[in-house]
């Protein structure tokens, strides 16, 4: 990391930023191309999962290639200075480096799913999904949905906290911080 003073190696911190938030970047290479795609996933028992179609490109790329990069990152708002260059953004992000396989187990796929739904609509249904769901739904396509598993190999995280007395909103203005300096 080029700028150690940002890294975070909280693991509480980085666990519970990797649960809260809600859209990460699946990094794979298809051959000498990078490929990219914006996910909802869940951080659980020290794994991210997804789901998406059995079949398409990320899959075809997947299985040539099982190393990933997985990148989550949240603003947080811009703290501003009478000074452009100490204009700053308050962030959290993480990397996740490894591998990513097909959950063949039903339980665990289901159970994922499962944790996918607590995460985006909490208490919106009423029963737990079944088994039977996740093994037998297709989409509009046919085509079958199946979870995979990112297995980190390294995480790397950095943020930069927010200062609330510098934090941006409409209408403030370099004037307003004419003591900051």
């Amino acid at each position: 990391m080029r700028r150690p003073l940002l890294a975070c190696n909280d693991q509480d911190k980085i666990s519970a930023f990797l649960s809260s938030a809600t859209t990460g970047y699946l990094g794979l290479t298809d051959n000498s191309e990078p490929y990219v795609v914006p996910l909802n996933f869940v951080w659980w028992k020290g794994a991210v999962y997804i789901h998406g179609a059995e079949s398409g490109r990320k899959m075809e790329i997947i299985n040539r290639n099982k190393r990933i990069c997985f990148t989550v990152s949240e603003n947080f708002g811009t703290m501003v200075n009478p000074v452009p260059a100490k204009t700053d953004t308050s962030y959290m992000s993480v990397m996740i480096f490894g591998e990513i396989e097909i959950v063949a187990d039903l339980s665990e796929a289901t159970a994922a799913m499962q944790k996918l739904l607590d995460k985006y609509v909490p208490g919106y249904f009423s029963a737990p999904l079944s088994k039977h769901h996740v093994d037998s739904y297709r989409s509009s396509m046919g085509s079958r949905t199946i979870v995979m598993k990112i297995i980190p190999k390294v995480i790397t995280a950095k943020e930069k906290p927010l200062n609330e007395q510098r934090l941006f909103y409409k209408g403030r203005h370099v004037a307003d911080d004419a003591g900051m300096v």
